[in-house]
């Protein structure tokens, strides 16, 4: 295979992101798990059918003993850029942000894994205190069962805008259905892991105030996703994070 005309986007921990004429192909490390790839693979393809705009799922191969996921390029900027060069106008866009995610919350992918598990899995995965893992459990198994869209890591780098002004949502690979407040409680804390504080609480307050939700609701999850975060978390990462899964009581 041709590959002098590939050119690096990113690099990611046991990722290299490529362009590739019109597509892009996400080459995983060798000791990547097969099983995750193949599961990102099928999360944007059932997203797909859900009809948001997302890249096309184009195919899966392995390269050098590699394998690599192949999806349409989407030409424009991210909104994350968007903000950064217009501060000015950072609560248009902040409320574009919420509106798309709201968006997402309002499809249905009743194939993909759920939330409720993935979380479970996670807790289970940590070297948290045994009593507080067991307090993570019990909150979390207390959560109502929703069946909504949950992107998992919905950020403004994850969302590009095409020059006619169409948003693309990137990024699948962490998809589940569930409690759309999980997934609120994920981004805000994502906010507050890149040290934006005070748009962290924007967005939570902006988020409760378009969908009518109260914000203690979505502060029960804090803890719960901080725990699950805390599992793939950078290590400079987690000492905030375990403050969060040590908060019990937000009343």
């Amino acid at each position: 295979m041709d590959r002098t005309n590939r050119r690096v986007l990113a690099v990611r921990t046991s990722k290299t992101i490529y362009r590739e004429g019109d597509t892009v192909i996400k080459v995983f490390d060798t000791d990547y798990s097969k099983a995750d790839v193949l599961n990102e693979a099928l999360n944007q393809a059932r997203v797909e059918e859900t009809g948001l705009n997302i890249p096309r799922l184009v195919e899966v191969i392995v390269e050098d003993g590699k394998w690599a996921i192949r999806s349409e390029y989407i030409e424009g900027v991210t909104l994350e850029k968007m903000m950064n060069d217009d501060p000015e106008n950072a609560d248009k866009y902040l409320e574009f942000f919420v509106d798309l995610q709201i968006q997402v919350h309002d499809k249905r992918a009743p194939l993909l894994a759920k939330l409720k598990d993935k979380m479970d899995r996670k807790i289970c995965e940590t070297d948290i205190d045994a009593t507080i893992r067991y307090e993570l459990h019990t909150a979390l198994e207390s959560m109502p069962k929703h069946k909504k869209l949950c992107h998992g890591d919905f950020n403004p780098t994850n969302i590009v805008m095409t020059p006619s002004g169409k948003p693309y949502i990137l990024d699948w690979a962490h998809a589940t259905q569930g409690n759309a407040s999980a997934d609120v409680a994920q981004t805000y804390l994502l906010f507050k892991l890149a040290g934006k504080d005070e748009f962290a609480e924007k967005y939570l307050d902006l988020f409760c105030e378009k969908t009518g939700t109260e914000k203690k609701y979505i502060q029960k999850w804090l803890p719960i996703v901080a725990a699950a975060q805390s599992v793939k978390g950078r290590a400079e990462e987690r000492d905030l994070l375990l403050k969060w899964v040590n908060v019990v009581d937000y009343e």
